[in-house]
């Protein structure tokens, strides 16, 4: 346990670390000893290209007098396996705003959603992704309730920075208050509010709350969880005079659940969410051996909405070309829709200011939102809010051509190193639900409509209909991947020259060779091939070049 001791020195001192190392050590030893079959697992990201994410809400879909998530696991039976090899289950806790993100009982799962027993169900026949929401808690929580009260050690598990603490240069994600005053047993006391009064920030400048917190994920961990989702993990060390955004003290607190992980369950992978710039968000792999396996890639998105934006990939291709991991033992979650809305802040640096306004007019004109947050020459956009079949189709599209803009987009996505996730309305090609939007005042409403099973199956039944022809089209990528060693996770990746209109990809793995051609634009594009190359969507033999029609894409199988 040195490396435990090591990282606690680093974040608390020497004599704080001698005091509570061993507390640390004890805690996962009992839990390694309690859990044998976790700990005896591989250390590495055992992974294959047939594990695929679908990312949803356990109540994403439901019938009358069943538990919601029972309903789901018929859903992803019925219609996802085996295409779907994972399901990543947004917060299934009691929570009491921000659709699960505010979280009053972190050890409990919903009693509207069901209980743990269908967690561990859905866990015996997917992989399982568990949300962690541990930047912060419900002010319903317990352990927010405690503090209220004055009550040990709940009185130390929110942060109440000192008057003198310099907060000039805190990043902010929110154009709401940093601080938010709460009438306590103690009198009244200013805490840490990074996302909203009702999500008060801990303060993991307490040892406890950081054992605390490890405790949480080794739980989780127990109920089946393969990969945990840091939500928010950007922000959880706050040190004045600084941004409180990313800070090394953040990066020691990953590492530390990682140290902690490699010993008791080597094959749970950690999965950083950082909305934040492209170089920001990949430090979270550390040197590919002591921090997260997995990294959302926020770049993707927006830079891909951006490619079919303007039918041009030139700065999607530039991007990618530069992507670059650590090690083996790390790989990217890539995306492109998801519980919240686009972010903005990863193509800082890499779209110039006024295209990033000209994807905020786009999704404005196309019925979406946009969430600012508080900037230094004042308020600034953070995210589009809308659904991706919208963000990438105006309205009034013809029903043909708005799927295969969304096929297409997934194409890319699919073919890129990492592991892909979908979410479940992009699955559905689901416009934005403006009532949603409208009864709430919520803008991330409009991509987080529910269904009944019954529209679905209704949806899905029908062979033409959108959601049917769009699952067809995905599961079809899909199998060409999962059957491929090219599309491996860590398999090698070339990004290719095409012009502006394709953005094309080889990927190369164990002498087998594949590639991918997306045309982004609303013209036909011709795509030269080297002889011998077969089309992995059909089989068929490919001449020396192939015409793709507008938003068309290729999967090819190369010669040796």
């Amino acid at each position: 346990m040195v490396k435990l001791a090591e990282r606690l020195a680093f974040l608390y001192g020497p004599a704080a670390a001698e005091r509570w190392a061993p507390v640390f050590a004890e805690r996962v030893e009992r839990f390694a000893r309690a859990h044998p079959a976790l700990a005896r697992g591989a250390r590495a990201l055992a992974t294959t290209p047939a594990e695929v994410w679908l990312i949803t809400y356990g109540d994403q879909v439901t019938r009358e007098g069943e538990a919601p998530l029972a309903t789901l696991a018929r859903f992803v039976d019925r219609w996802l396996a085996p295409e779907f090899s994972g399901v990543h289950l947004l917060p299934i806790y009691p929570y009491s705003s921000d659709d699960g993100f505010s979280v009053i009982d972190y050890r409990a799962v919903d009693p509207r959603l069901g209980g743990w027993d269908h967690v561990r169900a859905l866990a015996e026949r997917y992989a399982l992704m568990l949300d962690a929401v541990i930047n912060h808690a419900s002010a319903e929580s317990a352990w927010f309730q405690g503090f209220l009260r004055c009550e040990e050690p709940y009185r130390r598990y929110f942060l109440e920075p000192p008057e003198d603490w310099d907060l000039s240069r805190v990043v902010r994600p929110r154009t709401t208050p940093l601080l938010t005053e709460f009438q306590t047993a103690c009198g009244p006391k200013r805490v840490w509010t990074t996302f909203s009064a009702d999500q008060v920030d801990l303060n993991y400048r307490e040892p406890e709350v950081l054992l605390e917190v490890l405790d949480l994920l080794l739980f989780y961990a127990a109920h089946g969880a393969r990969r945990l989702r840091l939500d928010a993990v950007g922000f959880v060390w706050k040190e004045p005079g600084t941004t409180c955004l990313n800070l090394p003290q953040t990066h020691e607190v990953v590492k530390l659940f990682r140290t902690a992980l490699d010993v008791t369950a080597p094959e749970v992978a950690l999965v950083t969410e950082t909305n934040v710039p492209h170089a920001e968000n990949v430090a979270y792999f550390g040197n590919g051996e002591d921090e997260a396996q997995l990294v959302y890639n926020f770049a993707l998105p927006p830079l891909v909405l951006h490619a079919f934006a303007r039918g041009d990939a030139r700065t999607l291709a530039r991007w990618a070309a530069g992507l670059e991991l650590p090690g083996p033992r790390a790989a990217f979650l890539n995306f492109l829709a998801s519980h919240d809305g686009i972010g903005l802040r990863p193509v800082e640096g890499i779209l110039p200011p006024e295209e990033v306004a000209f994807l905020v007019e786009r999704t404005l004109a196309h019925g979406g939102e946009v969430s600012y947050r508080d900037a230094p020459g004042g308020p600034a956009p953070y995210e589009l809010n809308t659904t991706w079949y919208d963000a990438l189709n105006p309205p009034g599209t013809p029903e043909a051509l708005g799927v295969r803009r969304l096929l297409a987009s997934h194409a890319i996505m699919l073919a890129l190193a990492g592991l892909p996730a979908v979410y479940v309305h992009a699955l559905f090609g689901t416009p934005n639900w403006r009532e949603g939007y409208e009864r709430s005042g919520e803008k991330r409403r409009l991509n987080r409509r529910k269904f009944r099973e019954a529209e679905v199956e209704a949806w899905l039944g029908q062979p033409r209909s959108r959601p049917r022809r769009i699952l067809e089209g995905l599961k079809r990528m899909l199998r060409a991947r999962a059957a491929h060693p090219a599309f491996h996770p860590a398999a090698a990746q070339e990004v290719l020259e095409l012009g502006p209109h394709l953005f094309g990809v080889d990927r190369a793995a164990r002498g087998a060779r594949a590639r991918v051609v997306v045309n982004v634009g609303p013209t036909p594009q011709r795509v030269p091939l080297p002889a011998g190359a077969t089309n992995l969507l059909g089989g068929e033999r490919l001449g020396a070049e192939v015409w793709l029609e507008p938003y068309g894409y290729l999967w090819a199988e190369l010669p040796d």
